[in-house]
């Protein structure tokens, strides 16, 4: 069941189309002039807004105008007044049809069902672009100067082909600083492929990136072609690469060395030539101690090593991430934007961030659904950490 907003200061016509929407089994509310119905948009959602053109105070195109700022409805204006400059008018300023009066029965309930449709393509289409925007989102926020120096030696790094070792811990960033390094080096029109190396069994490693030939193994029905192959004239990242298997290592290590790679049950050697850009939030040189990790692998990877500041170490930025996140986060769950009191900063400011820009953006969010307009001091100590006592 649909809602729908009728603005009109008569009210006759309010109580018209209530009568023949209601009895079409839609849900309404009215208001009698434009800043009554502009309040009622704030706090409730609404599929279909009709709003009528001449009202005293403020007209019905102020109100179109203001609604460009909140969350996207599709408003039917209405006019005794059949003046073509004002239909056009309306029509630029956002709204989704014009009716004159007086409204025909069957075009009402026409142009409703049309409005409902785009409305719900309008939404499909928010939420792949979001999901587009998101993968090609890279940008590094902050002014730190940790940061700053991040940016620096990315801007020099980037358009050679050296091989880079970015560390860091979990969810400080690393993932973006390696496709920065893609998109500002000569490589950018190339592919850009992730791989987790703490995400696959050790049994599938070498396959995902070597790729396997049919047969190779009880599940291999068919050709694979691995993560080196898809990677050649692009940039191959590989996180968590010191979670990598022994025999991985070594296999990885004689790519780097050739440029050449073996799919597991072949023979013939593949030529490749992917940029290598590694991450790692362990430390490599323990690992190496260890012999967890091959030292001869490490010096192949690490020709550049840039290390990838903790939030704690950059709390200067967290204004900053906030402001960023927020509005991001607002308009992806089509809110109105909320913003942060100055304590409400301060407290996030006084966070142990473990988790780094990841738990800070997880926490804004969390608050952005949870809060009212303006996020307080006490909001930020109610939910930051929940089920923590």
């Amino acid at each position: 069941m649909a809602n729908i907003l009728i603005i009109d200061d008569e009210r006759s016509i309010r109580n018209t189309l209530r009568d023949i929407l209601e009895y079409e089994k839609f849900k309404i509310d009215d208001a009698e002039d434009g800043a009554t119905g502009l309040e009622l948009l704030k706090k409730n959602t609404y599929d279909v807004v009709f709003c009528d053109i001449k009202m005293p105070k403020m007209d019905g195109l102020e109100v179109l105008e203001k609604m460009q700022e909140m969350p996207y409805v599709p408003v039917v204006m209405i006019s005794g007044h059949g003046v073509i400059e004002t239909a056009v008018d309306a029509l630029k300023k956002g709204a989704y049809d014009y009716l004159e009066k007086p409204l025909d029965l069957n075009r009402v309930l026409v142009t409703i069902r049309n409005a409902i449709d785009s409305s719900s393509k309008e939404k499909e289409i928010k939420t792949l672009k979001r999901k587009v925007d998101k993968q090609l989102n890279t940008e590094i926020v902050g002014e730190s100067s940790a940061i700053q120096n991040i940016k620096m030696m990315i801007d020099r790094v980037a358009p050679t082909d050296a091989r880079v070792l970015i560390t860091g811990e979990n969810g400080s960033g690393k993932e973006l600083v390696a496709r920065q390094l893609h998109e500002k080096g000569e490589r950018a029109n190339g592919p850009f492929v992730e791989v987790n190396c703490a995400a696959i069994p050790s049994e599938l490693i070498e396959s995902e990136l070597f790729g396997h030939e049919r047969g190779a193994f009880t599940s291999a029905i068919k050709q694979r072609i691995g993560k080196f192959e898809q990677a050649s004239n692009g940039t191959l990242f590989m996180d968590e690469i010191g979670d990598m298997s022994a025999s991985a290592q070594a296999k990885v290590l004689r790519a780097l060395q050739e440029n050449r790679i073996t799919r597991v049950g072949g023979e013939k050697d593949i030529k490749v030539n992917p940029r290598v850009v590694a991450a790692t939030n362990k430390d490599l040189r323990k690992e190496i101690e260890k012999g967890n990790f091959r030292e001869d692998l490490y010096h192949r990877l690490s020709v550049i090593v840039l290390h990838v500041p903790s939030l704690n170490e950059r709390k200067d930025d967290i204004p900053i991430l906030t402001d960023y996140f927020l509005k991001q986060i607002c308009e992806q769950h089509g809110m109105l934007l909320k913003e942060f009191t100055s304590d409400g900063i301060k407290e996030l400011q006084n966070v142990n961030w473990t988790g780094n820009i990841r738990e800070l953006r997880n926490i804004i969010e969390r608050l952005v659904i949870l809060c009212d307009k303006k996020i307080e001091g006490k909001d930020v100590k109610a939910f930051a950490n929940p089920g923590i006592s």
